[in-house]
């Protein structure tokens, strides 16, 4: 099988990027369906309505919106950027849709007040958000060797690499807390990257080619 390559403004470059634009647009509006309605009663007041454990499924569907969204405009940044698509980028591009499309189905496990606190949902949950980003960082990184690799040395490939995994090693570091401590305590480990994630994304910067013209 050849490399197929369309190039910016061809039918088959808008045609790849609207079919990737639909999956993500499609997984956010699965989101909703993971939201039991309350029965009437529970509309009386605000506490009446979490007290029917209402408060879990919204938690779990605000995470994997942000998640989904932030997933989106990495990939419609990265493709929009190209001056041009081939089938290695659209053929990671499909891998992470699969793995996009099951986040729905992994977030009802883990916001579901039944199974919230069971290792199980919260592991698979965190295994699923990891491969996806893998799988997001694969096609940066395939996107960015075809149109400017050589500009990169190989030591701004490797922190870059080392900046992709920062999301995926937190994620599946909360899989063994989750089994030792139960699937609630192990979603805190999440928080780690509101610090490790700006963190890596400064020390990435400061090593680009940009930063490192401005500073010859």
């Amino acid at each position: 099988m050849g490399n197929d390559v369309y190039e910016r403004d061809s039918s088959g470059y808008d045609r790849a990027l609207g079919f990737f634009d639909a999956i993500y647009g499609f997984s956010l509006t699965l989101l909703i369906a993971n939201l039991d309605v309350p029965p009437p009663e529970a509309w009386q007041s605000i506490d009446t309505l979490l007290a029917h454990e209402v408060g879990s499924q919204l938690t779990g569907f605000l995470i994997s919106f942000v998640v989904i969204a932030v997933f989106w405009r990495v990939n419609h940044g990265t493709i929009d950027r190209l001056s041009r698509i081939d089938s290695r980028v659209i053929t990671v591009n499909i891998i992470a849709a699969g793995l996009i499309i099951f986040i729905p189905f992994s977030t009802q496990g883990m916001s579901d007040p039944a199974t919230a606190n069971y290792a199980l949902p919260t592991s698979l949950y965190a295994v699923n958000i990891a491969a996806a980003m893998v799988a997001q960082s694969a096609i940066v990184f395939v996107a960015r060797r075809s149109e400017d690799g050589a500009d990169l040395s190989r030591r701004q490939w490797m922190l870059w690499i080392l900046d992709a995994m920062v999301g995926p090693v937190v994620f599946l570091a909360s899989v063994p807390v989750a089994y030792v401590w139960g699937g609630n305590d192990a979603k805190f480990v999440w928080l780690a990257l509101i610090v490790l994630g700006p963190l890596s994304a400064r020390l990435t910067r400061a090593a680009s080619p940009a930063s490192d013209t401005a500073s010859s």
